[in-house]
């Protein structure tokens, strides 16, 4: 964890407006400086830099923080990778508060950099580059669009990027992030890309985490072959092409969602930037949540027009709708993928296209029931059978009610009966005998505890915002239950993150969070309001718990001189009790009076 006066440093020596002004035109308006706010579309300024308070705020869309906060905004960064980055511009050591978890995570930062160097130069060679260049040109690829994308090439050769990285030092952080492995016989290392066009993955703010390596002249291994997972990347938490698509994701707010790399590139070639891809099959929580800070309000399905396309949409649907987003869904004419269909009609055709696109449930509906109301029982069912996955992962709520509501309308159905049609399930077959003819016991493990709803929003709101753990005036977090809760704070507050703490929590812990993430205001003074509620509401509950054993212990006592030693001791107890709630609810009493949505956890 980074200590909290190494944070203050870094906000007093920031050059604040030096900082902003590198994204937003500022002029001198007194003692502050104003602009065009960079986070919502206006003609007037209300953007305001006030360096001797050493905070920004936009009288338009509310938008206000101080350096940290806008480095984490404007450039889609966590607060921990915010703060290491300006600690690194102002020279400030922060290594020797990281543990060793994150020092891994920083040599997999620098070896991944180093690769992406290593393949971009090659692929500009002029011999050795040359096949991947011509299929790059193949492709409808331009040479900028290459650059901008960060387009690479790994040749055929065993281990160029390995004896690379052994005389820079950094072999066994190659071995780390997946870029290099060991030879099975005798000593060494190879390289894991060869023979492949590489396409870097980048994080928002456009440093390379992982690669893509797509096979080119050569007949061994998979057509597309992509990095392992690790500390620096998670591809459940991100989106090819974000880096280059958020300026236009917060123009638009909305984008467009493809499934492959170069689908994604050939639309930014023809224009259409606000365009990104999955770098999995599954859609998630985490990608939603990426495109909420990109402030993209509409996600529209750019999809082939096959039946691949078709299964993905059904794929797609149960993410989508279990946010609650606001999707669309544009088919691409049949034998077409975005790739190929922006190179034959441009971006207006791409605008086109999009602009016709179906709402998300009407086309799922239309593709699996077409004739609605008028189909006959064995096609209702069969379509139902499709939507079981779907409704499966759209949770109890408002939702899934309206989901039920508009199914039973298409189909001409009672609302109960399809909501009962999509609960059933396929009958499980009866448990195998044992000897004597008794069921055998299944050995299965005892389920998790689900966490508190309470304790899941405090520990939510800290991974939101790391620096609301140093207003955490009666240390609930030494108050929380439940362990895995307890295990995700640690893991998030000792320097890993927020995305390092959920990839190693449970399942059960991970729904929690996401629920309370939904539930918590995203930011600013709201957020530290709803914490301060929540860290008194927590408090509250743990007093009384204590003061309602202590009523219990002690109410046999029949006077005064009958009083134990615990019990004198207990009674003691009782009133610093009473006192500590007496200060809880007075200190946290202006945080009781805003946001009350955290406070009816589901």
């Amino acid at each position: 964890m980074i200590p909290e006066h190494k944070i203050q440093e870094i906000l007093e020596r920031v050059d604040l407006v030096g900082l902003i002004s590198r994204h937003v035109e500022l002029k001198k308006s007194g003692r502050e400086w104003k602009g065009r706010c960079p986070f919502h579309q206006e003609k007037t300024p209300s953007f305001y830099v006030v360096p001797e308070k050493r905070f920004y705020f936009c009288h338009g869309c509310r938008a206000s923080g101080d350096a940290v906060s806008f480095v984490q905004r404007y450039l889609g960064k966590t607060f921990l990778d915010a703060v290491r980055d300006l600690a690194r511009e102002l020279g400030i050591d922060l290594e020797a508060q990281q543990d060793p978890g994150m020092r891994e995570r920083q040599q997999i930062k620098e070896a991944t950099d180093l690769a992406a160097e290593h393949f971009r130069s090659l692929l500009w060679h002029q011999d050795e580059g040359r096949s991947a260049r011509a299929y790059i040109a193949s492709r409808g690829v331009s040479d900028e669009t290459a650059q901008a994308f960060g387009l690479g090439w790994a040749p055929h050769a065993w281990s160029l990027l390995a004896e690379r990285c052994q005389k820079s030092g950094m072999l066994d952080w190659a071995m780390k992030a997946g870029l290099v492995l060991k030879r099975n016989t005798g000593d060494g290392c190879f390289d894991f890309f060869r023979s492949r066009l590489m396409v870097p993955i980048r994080a928002p703010e456009g440093r390379p985490i992982a690669f893509g390596g797509r096979l080119v002249g050569a007949d061994e291994g998979p057509k597309y072959l992509n990095s392992r997972e690790s500390r620096l990347y998670n591809k459940s938490e991100t989106l090819f092409g974000m880096d280059l698509a958020r300026d236009e994701l917060r123009k638009r707010k909305a984008a467009i969602l493809v499934e492959g790399y170069f689908d994604c590139i050939g639309l930014h070639q023809v224009g259409v930037r606000h365009a990104v891809a999955l770098c999995s099959t599954n859609l998630t929580a985490g990608h939603m949540q990426l495109l909420k800070r990109a402030e993209a309000r509409e996600l529209v399905l750019l999809l082939d027009g096959d039946s691949a396309g078709l299964a993905a949409v059904e794929r797609l649907a149960g993410p989508l709708l279990a946010a609650g987003a606001t999707a669309r869904v544009a088919l691409l004419p049949q034998g077409d993928d975005p790739d190929t269909f922006a190179r034959r009609v441009g971006q207006d055709g791409v605008e086109s296209l999009i602009d016709g696109a179906q709402s998300l449930t009407t086309y799922l509906f239309a593709t699996l029931l077409p004739q609605g109301k008028t189909a006959t029982f064995e096609e209702k069912m069969a379509a139902l059978e499709r939507l079981k996955p779907v409704a499966a992962q759209v949770p109890v709520g408002l939702v899934r009610s309206s989901l039920f509501a508009a199914l039973a309308e298409h189909f001409g159905w009672r609302a109960p009966d399809v909501e009962a049609a999509l609960r059933s399930k396929v009958p499980t077959p009866k448990p195998a005998s044992s000897h004597d003819g008794a069921p055998a016991a299944p050995a299965r493990p005892l389920p998790e505890k689900p966490p508190p709803p309470m304790e899941a929003l405090y520990v939510a709101a800290v991974l939101r915002e790391p620096r609301l753990l140093g207003r955490d005036l009666f240390r609930v977090c030494d108050e929380l239950s439940h362990t895995g809760l307890r295990m995700t704070l640690m893991h998030a507050t000792s320097g890993r993150g927020a995305n390092d703490a959920l990839y190693e929590a449970s399942e059960g812990v991970k729904r929690a969070i996401e629920t309370s993430w939904r539930q918590l205001p995203s930011e600013g003074q709201e957020l530290e309001q709803a914490f301060s509620t929540i860290c008194q509401e927590i408090m509250v509950r743990r007093i009384n718990e204590r003061l309602a054993y202590i009523t219990r212990a002690t109410e046999q006592t029949l006077g005064a001189f009958d009083l134990t030693e615990e019990t004198r001791q207990l009674q003691a107890e009782r009133v610093e009790l009473l006192a500590l709630k007496k200060r809880v609810l007075e200190e946290l009493k202006p945080a009781s009076a805003g946001t009350k949505a955290p406070m009816q956890p589901v």
